[in-house]
């Protein structure tokens, strides 16, 4: 009695799982949702009776009312958010960036709690600006295939403000840029445990096009560390959450080679379409509100993750 409650839906995923750790060290209690369909029970395993967490498999697009009691807090991070996923799965994408936002928004609001959405770099789209600051509109192709998630994020942005502005509910926006770590599944597309992987099995790594375009990568600790802190700010106005330290993806792959000892080829694949060419986000609006900014460093943060992955290999 007493705790403050949090809700995270998509709990079982990569960066969800990570803040139910959080917000347990943190005494609160809490609520997991998701439906498993791209989270996995395995980054919650270690929760089993614990007291202070209970889990619900279940579709936030089928509504929220069934949420019993207080909570202080609902952070909605139930999303596919590797190519691989929502483009296998584009339906789902956008219901749940749309539909399930908007049941994830109407629990907030019945419980009078503060709603933080998990909004994405991909709003940027391929940017113009560089690095990107919040400011920026875009650049979306918003019929291509990447639209299902480029698009159903901009939506979540903008049915959010709305229930801001016409519902008062207190609101936060994270733009969260590439994040890696252990609980990433090995096959969801993504280039860190895709060429982590191949390396580990001494296969060659996939690189696409020239391996020129640029990401900025993020540990999840500091990631997490950023989205607690911008729950607990008053400001509605979307923040870049990621690491502004920027390499190509061709300088990421030799990376690979050299941490996990692996003298392996690279190989060339064609870019996908609508692949962005750059990205690297412009922090200042997060050092300032928030006096945030990433700690670990790439090597570190790698070994760690490379440790996981060859668990799970």
């Amino acid at each position: 009695m007493g705790k403050k409650r949090v809700v995270i839906l998509g709990a079982a995923g990569f960066i969800g799982s990570h803040l139910v750790d959080r917000f347990l060290s943190e005494g609160w209690t809490v609520l997991g949702v998701d439906n498993l369909v791209t989270g996995t029970l395995r980054n919650l395993g270690h929760l089993d009776g614990d007291d202070r967490f209970a889990f619900a498999n279940a579709d936030i697009c089928d509504g929220l009312e069934w949420v019993e009691g207080p909570v202080d807090a609902v952070l909605d991070f139930a999303s596919p958010a590797s190519p691989v996923d929502y483009l296998e799965k584009p339906f789902e994408t956008l219901r749940v960036g749309s539909v399930g936002v908007e049941k994830a928004l109407e629990l907030a609001r019945a419980k009078g709690a503060t709603f933080l959405i998990a909004s994405t770099s991909e709003v940027y789209g391929d940017p113009l600006e560089h690095p990107q600051k919040e400011t920026y509109w875009g650049n979306v192709n918003p019929v291509g295939p990447r639209a299902v998630y480029d698009e159903a994020k901009r939506f979540a942005e903008a049915i959010t403000m709305a229930y801001r502005r016409y519902r008062k509910v207190d609101t936060r926006i994270a733009r969260i840029f590439n994040t890696y770590g252990p609980r990433m599944r090995l096959d969801d597309g993504r280039v860190v445990p895709t060429l982590v992987a191949q390396a580990l099995r001494g296969e060659p790594l996939t690189v696409f096009g020239d391996g020129s375009q640029t990401r900025s990568f993020c540990y999840v600790d500091d990631n997490v560390e950023g989205i607690w802190r911008l729950l607990h700010v008053q400001d509605p106005d979307p923040v870049n959450i990621g690491n502004p330290q920027e390499m190509t993806i061709l300088e990421f792959a030799r990376s690979v080679q050299r941490l996990c000892g692996r003298d392996v080829p690279i190989v060339h694949r064609p870019l996908p379409q609508d692949d962005p060419r750059v990205r690297r986000p412009d922090i200042t609006r997060a050092r300032n509100l928030l006096g945030w900014e990433p700690k670990v460093e790439f090597d570190e943060g790698m070994r760690r993750s490379i440790d996981w992955f060859r668990q799970q290999i």
